[in-house]
């Protein structure tokens, strides 16, 4: 390695815990090598992949997806500035469908705080598309000793 770094050098220049680097090591996410002493020295470039880990939390993805993409890289190099775009690119139908989840549940949440009840009869949120309620009221699921559902 080039320029290697201790862990509390990468956690102090990355500003991220010594503990989430070792979680992140663990995970595979990052890679240290060991000194004869059993020390961890991490090479240069992994504050670059630690910033490109943070980023990817920072806007909701998964440990788990970050680290697919991680591993699509040859060579389990460092994310260039191309390689972000086309991780970005992967990730951003996911975004955009959380997103409009979240705007719908935004959206609705004017008619629960508008009735102040919650009531289950008429909440988009609690009780969306009441398909068995337009049945009547009373209990639909058990029919006959059958599940309807």
């Amino acid at each position: 390695m080039a320029r290697e770094l201790t862990v509390g050098q990468v956690a102090e220049r990355s500003g991220v815990a010594v503990s989430a680097l070792h979680f992140y090591e663990a995970k595979g996410l990052i890679r240290s090598q060991r000194t004869a002493g059993n020390q961890r020295r991490y090479g240069g470039d992994v504050l670059r992949r630690v910033a490109v880990i943070r980023i990817a939390q920072e806007v909701g993805i998964s440990l788990a997806d970050i680290g697919k993409a991680l591993d699509s890289l040859p060579e389990g190099r460092t994310p260039t500035r191309q390689d972000w775009s086309l991780l970005s690119k992967g990730w951003r139908e996911d975004l955009d469908r959380r997103i409009r989840q979240l705007e719908a549940l935004r959206d609705g949440l004017d008619d629960c705080i508008g009735c102040g009840c919650l009531s289950i009869d008429r909440c988009r949120l609690r009780n969306p598309d009441d398909r068995l309620g337009k049945e009547g009221a009373g209990a639909r699921r058990l029919v006959d000793g059958r599940s309807t559902s």
